[in-house]
This record gives C-alpha cells, sequence and structure tokens, in this order.
C-alpha cells in the first residue's frame, strides 16, 4: 500500500514533504523491483545543491545501475549513511529507506509530481 502523504517522479523517485519543511527523497516500491536486489548506493555530498530532475546519485543491483533524480530541487541537508552498509533496506522497506534529505528551492516543484 502506498503511503498518501507521497508525491512520485515520473522516474519513479519518491518526495515525502516533512513537518519541518525538509523533503525526503528515495526512490518507488516499483522501481526497486524492478532494479532487483541493490547492492550499492551512491549518495549525494551534503550541502550540494540541485535543480529538479538532476542526476543526484546511483542505486545498483545484481543486475542493473540506474540514477537517481531530484525530484524537486534543494540543498541536500542529509544522506541516509545506513545505505552505506546496508543497500538491501531499499529492497526490504522502500517508503522508509529514504537516500537523502532536501531542503527545497521551491516547495510549489511538490504540486508537479505524481501523486
Amino acid at each position: 500500500m502506498i503511503p498518501a502523504d507521497l508525491r512520485f517522479a515520473e522516474s519513479h523517485e519518491l518526495a515525502r514533504l516533512e513537518a519541518d519543511g525538509t523533503v525526503t527523497v528515495g526512490i518507488s516500491d516499483h522501481a526497486q523491483k524492478a532494479l532487483g536486489d541493490i547492492v550499492f548506493v551512491e549518495l549525494p555530498e551534503v550541502g550540494r545543491t540541485f535543480t529538479a530532475n538532476d542526476p543526484a546519485g546511483i542505486v545498483e543491483s545484481v543486475k542493473a545501475a540506474s540514477d537517481i533524480y531530484t525530484p524537486i530541487g534543494g540543498k541536500v541537508i542529509a544522506m541516509n549513511e545506513e545505505l552505506a552498509d546496508s543497500p538491501e533496506l531499499i529492497n526490504d522497506e522502500p517508503y522508509d529507506a529514504w537516500i537523502f534529505k532536501l531542503k527545497p528551492s521551491d516547495k510549489a516543484e511538490l504540486d508537479k509530481l505524481l501523486g
């Protein structure tokens, strides 16, 4: 079941607006299933600023590597360092295993994402 508070980019990244105004970014359940067993995640650097749809990292599985795109523009304020040792968390809990968090440049960009 898909949580109601998520928005999705067409490239299957998810965005969750948090109570503090930050946006948590991950990948959809569909994306993790298509990739298969995830074995590595390249995380973006904290402090780096992206515009919407910029490549921000990479998710590698046993059968493919896929870019992670930023669903909205903003500055990276945190990355999920737990994924360095346990990338399979994305397969286990795709809606809870966030990849990075952004301070959005323009929250209105969330309205352009799929609900």
